[in-house]
């Protein structure tokens, strides 16, 4: 089996390469070695998809452990790099999140600024940069080539919270990169405008969600590297859209037709 420094020096080469990588989000031993077959470097396991498989919610709802559990036979299961969401940490150290990561399997961790297990309070920008900055200490200390991919929300929360949701995402990803993040997160993006100002801020690969089918509301795959995009995950939507067709499918048999 491929060690974990040899996973982690995978999708860090990766991450460096200058190429756009696409890491389908997996939820299940099942999912994961999809994706592997596929021919996919690396894979990221959704905290979204995971919840709603275990019956539970996003959001730091799940017990880490029992989500920890999850990610340790998806890593037992498959080659190739896996990252994990870990949403903003669940409660833990820096220190202490990154250990146990590390003795689950996994090479790479988003971690956010909502913490939702303090009612969806949002880490000011340099809390935020200094919990990155610890989590990469902590993975160095460990000797691992670890990829941190730093997610905000500001995009997403919208001016309800930020007066200019797009410029702090911008500020809040240029200093995720200084703390040594590997990639950054800004989630929210819908326009080519938005993805390719954001792109220009940071020397690191930025992460778009896109749909498997549909793809980014700023085009294609062949759109998102011709404006700069480095790493395409899917979130909850290859999930979502499996459940989609599945119901389709399955509804002619429930009505007996």
């Amino acid at each position: 089996m491929t060690s974990i420094n040899e996973r982690a020096s995978t999708l860090a080469q990766a991450h460096a390469s200058g190429r756009l990588v696409v890491l389908p989000t997996a939820w299940d031993v099942w999912s994961a070695r999809i994706a592997e077959a596929a021919g996919f470097a690396g894979i990221t396991i959704g905290s979204h998809p995971v919840a709603d498989a275990m019956g539970s919610s996003d959001g730091e709802h799940m017990h880490f452990g029992e989500y920890l559990a999850v990610v340790q036979r998806i890593t037992g299961a498959v080659e190739i790099p896996v990252s994990a969401d870990v949403e903003s940490g669940y409660g833990l150290a820096p220190g202490e999140l990154i250990t146990r990561l590390l003795e689950a399997g996994a090479v790479g961790a988003n971690i956010e600024d909502v913490v939702h297990s303090e009612g969806g309070r949002v880490r000011d920008r340099n809390e935020h940069t200094d919990f990155i900055g610890a989590a990469r200490q902590a993975a160095d200390q460990a000797g691992v080539d670890f990829v941190i991919n730093g997610r905000t929300d500001a995009v997403k929360l919208g001016t309800d919270v930020f007066e200019d949701p797009l410029a702090e995402a911008e500020a809040r990803i240029q200093l995720m990169e200084q703390s040594g993040a590997r990639a950054v997160y800004p989630v929210g993006l819908k326009t080519a405008e938005e993805v390719t100002r954001l792109v220009t801020a940071v020397d690191i690969p930025l992460n778009v969600t896109a749909h498997p089918v549909d793809g980014h509301g700023a085009g294609d795959l062949d759109a998102l590297a011709g404006v700069g995009v480095r790493r395409v995950s899917f979130g909850p939507l290859w999930q979502k859209w499996l459940s989609a067709q599945s119901e389709e499918q399955l509804a002619g048999w429930a009505a007996g037709r």
